[in-house]
């Protein structure tokens, strides 16, 4: 009787799952996957080779062993605990690829190394091609696996144990025409698009691997998940969403039921109704150039629907650049789409997290674990870790980025060390995955205007998706820019007083400063005001204190009471407020624009004020982009001054916009490269080269002599993995007491049982979170004011004594008289 091999075993009812059971489900999936890139057949041939190496005696030894399966005293028994992540089952596949293709002519060995790379790497994220630094810098690192020997791969024995069907399968992949064809044919397109961009091509070749990889981790993680919790399985859409049609109808009824009582609104719908004719364009990379308050996060929806419908699209995917508006976005789209409770998250489905990857319910954190459902929110972070970092998590989903409308909300947000490495991204998409792009801002980004060479994004003919944004801006002035600057700049009590007098004129004022010490000071410099009069915002208060102070602004500004609120730039982005007067703190022509957003945006006759003033006393030496920014916004306001008609008498509108983009753009050309130091790698270099020609490793391979001209990838995927970051430094949720839910959740995450699936306590403790980097973190700790709510648990929490009513999180001890009142 042949022996049953084991692939997995579920711990509630001790069912085996078998590894030739386990190999054909991920092979369909993965295939499933692929397809959506013309590559079903290569997907079907990684996922039945993967865990080719399960079939080997020694690790059928070590999973019986761990499992339980295999007395203690028995001679076949080992000590799996010593064993976990020592027992290589992922090379054999790979070798049995490998040694089929590598020698061949053609296509062959491009093939070999493209499915080796995805089957070895498949538990530890995308391994090196080429060392790109260490001891090992230039070492042929995938050759030197294909070399690993048999005694720790056992190739031979599982060429023997496998099922037949399973090898079988696989020689007829091999044979098929199809499955080269599909390969050359993607090859081949990769080519011609850049034909003139080296840099491009190899980073899109280094794509296409990631695209392949992720179909087949995905595959994995979903089969492996489902076997072990059948309920949960249950719960996934396999990409079978609601009909477009549908939904299109569903949105179509909430806009019609949009008031039209002012000029504005008329030029809301006019910008909407663009947005959908639009959508029959073909699929590309367009700009959706609009003023703020120019109604673009339902008409981007508008457009995203009527697009995918058209196009037979699979899903839109909204990428929005902060946490703390994510759930603004989402609602607007989820009140339209989702009309019945039991649709909650199936078909809007909010991706983010602060306190524990994915702490969301326990049906959504199925569908996000891959992204499956037909409307994502996400933000940028997260969605730049899909196309660069480390590991498997975010790699995972880069397969939901075919076929669908990728909205970009915000696009000068990105950060500008990413550029190149997002605009290619971005270009592989749109031509290789069938995929669509929309860039919306009001403050549009020359990113296709950067050097071409490294990176540029190639535009759909017809682009732009608004007829003449230039006139819509015009139509759209709701407000005049005044520049106050002066030689000796502004103080914190002067910028106090010019509120409060502004606030005292005109009814309200918005100040907007750089950084969270001058918001601090400009407010308590309002103290001539009632308290009630006057509201600090910035990123130390969780998401409930700032909604909750938001909303005191919203109804007193409403009421026509008197209010000044004093905020750093998160009220910048995608905030619906709506003031009179506007005080900005000298920063970019971006943000000054993004300011004049938050005034007079309902366009009310009486034209708004937005009065830009230089802080003597902010303390920017830490923050040298904003530094530069400033620079350029300085001579945008100059060059205006100066012949305000060259910008159509408005600093806010695309001409403008274009020429501090031009400037800010070339004044830092050399960091859109993504640089990386001596100390992550042992040299100078950039994660553009990394991810593309890792020319550096090529050189040093090239001096030893023993480079293979036959090597195609030269990658180095897990060193760039390893060095990229989003952000220099991570930022880390604490929750926060504010107020009696603040104080109850933290209770519950105290006392609850395996708190990592109390899924509905961890999402409503997002609303009482507050991000902090590391230094901060630090300081807490050394006041002992932070704690973890359970031993064996990383979510933290803070102590009392350290969180005021008016400025959230404290690194000093806070007052009494500012203690928040619980």
């Amino acid at each position: 009787m042949k022996q049953e091999f084991i692939a997995h075993r579920r711990k509630c009812d001790q069912k085996e799952q078998s590894v030739g059971e386990h190999l054909l489900n991920v092979s369909r999936l993965s295939a499933k996957y692929s397809g959506k890139i013309g590559l079903a057949e290569l997907g079907e041939l990684i996922g039945l080779l993967h865990d080719l190496g399960k079939y080997s005696a020694e690790f059928q030894a070590y999973l019986r062993s761990a499992e339980g399966l295999i007395d203690p005293d028995a001679d076949d028994y080992v000590n799996a605990s010593l064993m976990k992540g020592k027992v290589d089952h992922s090379t054999a596949g790979a070798q049995y690829l490998w040694a089929r293709l590598s020698r061949q002519s053609g296509l062959s060995p491009f093939i070999a190394q493209l499915a080796s790379l995805c089957i070895v790497s498949h538990h530890s994220g995308l391994i090196d091609c080429l060392a790109a630094g260490g001891e090992r810098f230039g070492e042929n690192v995938l050759s030197r696996r294909m070399d690993k020997s048999d005694f720790k791969t056992h190739l031979n024995e599982v060429n023997v144990s496998a099922d037949t069907e399973i090898l079988s399968r696989v020689d007829e992949l091999l044979s098929m025409e199809s499955l080269i064809e599909g390969v050359r044919s993607i090859g081949v397109s990769i080519a011609q698009k850049n034909h003139q961009f080296p840099i491009g091509a190899q980073q899109h070749y280094g794509l296409l691997v990631r695209m392949l990889f992720s179909c087949l981790i995905d595959a994995d993680r979903t089969d492996t998940a489902d076997f072990e919790k059948t309920g949960g399985a249950m719960l996934r859409q396999h990409g079978e969403y609601s009909q477009w049609g549908e939904l299109l109808l569903r949105l179509e009824a909430k806009i019609g039921g949009l008031e039209n009582r002012r000029p504005i609104d008329a030029l809301r719908q006019e910008i909407s109704m663009q947005c959908q004719a639009a959508a029959s364009r073909p699929k590309g990379t367009y700009t959706l150039t609009v003023p703020t308050g120019g109604g673009k996060t339902l008409a981007s929806l508008r457009f995203a629907l009527e697009h995918a419908a058209a196009r037979n699209l699979d899903r839109i995917i909204y990428v929005i650049p902060y946490t703390s508006i994510i759930d603004q976005n989402a609602n607007v789209a989820r009140e339209a789409l989702e009309i019945n409770a039991e649709e909650r998250g199936r078909i809007v489905l909010e991706c983010h997290s602060n306190l524990l990857p994915e702490a969301q319910t326990w049906q959504e954190k199925i569908l996000s674990e891959n992204w499956d459902a037909p409307v994502i929110y996400t933000t940028m972070v997260q969605f730049l870790e899909v196309l660069f970092s480390g590991g498997t998590r975010g790699a995972r989903r880069m397969h939901q980025l075919a076929r669908s409308v990728l909205i970009f909300d915000e696009i000068q947000t990105l950060p500008l060390r990413c550029v190149h490495l997002f605009n290619n991204a971005l270009n592989f998409l749109t031509e290789q995955c069938d995929s669509t792009v929309v860039l919306c801002t009001a403050t549009q980004p020359l990113l296709h205007q950067v050097c071409e060479k490294r990176g540029a994004i190639r535009l759909a003919p017809d682009s732009e998706i608004v007829a003449n944004p230039g006139e819509v801006f015009d139509q759209l002035k709701r407000v005049s820019v005044e520049d106050l600057r002066r030689p000796e700049g502004w103080s914190y009590p002067e910028v106090g007083r010019r509120a409060v007098e502004e606030c005292l004129q005109n009814g309200n004022c918005l100040v907007i400063v750089n950084t969270k010490e001058a918001a601090r000071q400009v407010y308590r410099a309002c103290d001539e005001l009632h308290p009630e009069e006057r509201v600090h915002l910035s990123t130390d208060m969780c998401p409930a204190h700032r909604k909750e102070k938001l909303k005191i602004v919203l109804d007193r500004v409403k009421n026509k009471q008197r209010v000044v609120c004093v905020s750093t730039q998160l009220i910048e982005a995608g905030v619906d407020v709506d003031f009179r007067i506007v005080i900005r703190s000298l920063a970019g022509l971006d943000s000054i624009a993004q300011a004049a957003g938050r005034c007079n945006r309902n366009g009310d006759p009486a034209p708004g004020r937005v009065l830009v003033m230089n802080l003597k006393e902010e303390k920017l030496s830490m923050l040298p982009e904003l530094i530069l920014a400033q620079k350029e916004g300085a001579r945008l306001l100059a060059d205006f001054a100066a012949n305000p008609t060259r910008y159509r008498d408005n600093l806010s509108g695309p001409e403008a916009m274009a020429d501090y983009y031009r400037n800010y753009f070339f004044a830092r050309k050399e960091e859109m490269s993504y640089v990386i130091g001596r100390k992550e790698l042992g040299h100078d270099d950039t994660l553009l080269n990394l991810y593309s020609e890792n020319k550096h490793a090529w050189e040093k391979l090239a001096g030893k002599g023993s480079y293979d001209t036959r090597l195609h990838f030269r990658q180095g995927f897990q060193s760039g993995g390893t060095a990229f970051r989003v952000i220099d430094s991570p930022t880390r949720g604490i929750v926060v007491p504010y107020g009696d839910e603040g104080k109850k959740i933290i209770g519950e995450l105290c006392a609850a049982f395996e708190v990592k699936k109390q899924f509905s306590i961890l999402r409503r403790a997002q609303q009482f979170s507050v991000n902090v980097f590391p230094h901060v973190l630090e300081k807490l700790n050394q006041a002992g004011n932070l704690y973890q709510v359970q031993p064996e648990v990383p979510i933290l929490y803070l102590g009392e004594g350290h969180y005021s009513e008016d400025y959230g999180l404290s690194v000093e001890q806070v007052e009494e008289m500012e203690l928040m009142n619980v």
